[in-house]
């Protein structure tokens, strides 16, 4: 079903360009169709603040649910930001307090670039602890990536994070431990899913905190509920990320060695780049080092069309699945039990 072009968003042209349906207000009101208002909650650097939109609202327009998207982007003020993503936050983002206002069905928070395993070190803290408690009383659901899922998991679950020996990025395998939970209906027992972090909530912790483990990979737990098995759903990696997301990254990490901001030049995320990939960027740093090359003759435009991607058809099968319990719990005429012979309020019974 569509987003809703509720506002001049400039990502709701973007999508729309990309050939996502994307409604006008005005032609929505037009029909007889149920709709549901998720929040997304955007933590995500300048660099990918947009991106971040156009990948959780692309996400959402794909689900196959009968309902009309309204997305509603908000972020932290205590986040700092450049004159360039303030003036769009500014122009295109409600504040927590109208967000907390209008009331939402669901809610998504992204991760946040945050190295430090520390989370009480972050300028944000209290106002995600406050926006977090705030969703437990007044959302369905609530969909955290990354740092948000380490976040909860300090906040309420008293399990803070930890770092890890060397940052894992790339693009990890990953398997199903529990096939019948709702979230995985369709969904391939086996797929990738990329990862980006410094930290980690391992599995042991998770189940100390007798949250739900759903999804498993070589790099720790993936896709977790809270023993609700829907109020809260964890996501330790980054499902949302574009093919070329992490390469993107990769450039960020040049900038950021060249600035002295880090003291190593980056190394190659996991199972993203094929031999062909290395050797032609392998060149570029050693002619960017010589000083015959700089930034702007990154070889993007020579890699972004052969990579490959593994993970958005499972991506998008989990959220179609998160959509439909959403619209299953807030719709009266539709509900029914949230999982066939099995009390949701008994998580020991799925094990």
């Amino acid at each position: 079903m569509p987003l809703i072009a509720h506002s001049n968003l400039p990502s709701f042209a973007r999508l729309k360009a990309e050939g996502e349906v994307v409604l006008s207000k005005d032609r929505a009101n037009q029909q007889v169709i149920r709709e549901l208002h998720i929040g997304l909650l955007n933590m995500m650097p300048d660099a990918a603040l947009e991106a971040t939109e156009r990948q959780f609202f692309r996400l959402i327009g794909h689900s196959n649910q009968i309902a009309q998207f309204y997305l509603h982007p908000f972020t932290l003020p205590s986040i700092n930001r450049g004159d360039k993503a303030a003036k769009h936050i500014a122009a295109h983002y409600l504040s927590v307090a109208e967000i907390q206002a209008q009331g939402l069905d669901a809610l998504i928070i992204t991760g946040a670039h945050v190295e430090q395993a520390d989370l009480q070190k972050t300028p944000f803290y209290q106002e995600l602890k406050s926006v977090i408690n705030w969703s437990y009383a007044h959302v369905t659901s609530t969909l955290c990536s990354c740092l948000a899922t380490h976040a909860v998991m300090e906040f309420n679950y008293a399990q803070p994070r930890r770092a890890m020996p060397t940052k894992c990025w790339g693009v990890f395998k990953h398997h199903i431990k529990d096939r019948r939970h709702p979230l995985m209906s369709g969904v391939n027992t086996g797929f990738n899913v990329p990862h980006s972090r410094f930290n980690e909530i391992t599995k042991a912790q998770f189940e100390t905190a007798s949250i739900h483990i759903l999804v498993d990979s070589e790099v720790g737990a993936h896709l977790c509920v809270s023993e609700d098995l829907l109020r809260i759903v964890f996501f330790q990696g980054h499902p949302e990320y574009d093919t070329i997301s992490l390469l993107k990254e990769y450039k960020r990490d040049i900038i950021r060695f060249l600035s002295n901001s880090i003291d190593d030049y980056p190394i190659f995320p996991e199972h993203y780049l094929n031999k062909q990939h290395k050797a032609i960027l392998n060149e570029y740093k050693t002619k960017l080092l010589a000083g015959d090359f700089t930034l702007a003759d990154f070889p993007e435009n020579l890699i972004s069309d052969t990579l490959d991607n593994t993970w958005h058809d499972a991506t998008r099968q989990i959220i179609s699945n998160w959509i439909g319990c959403v619209y299953q719990t807030t719709h009266e005429d539709v509900k029914k039990p949230f999982m066939d012979g099995i009390d949701p309020t008994d998580p020991l019974k799925l094990k």
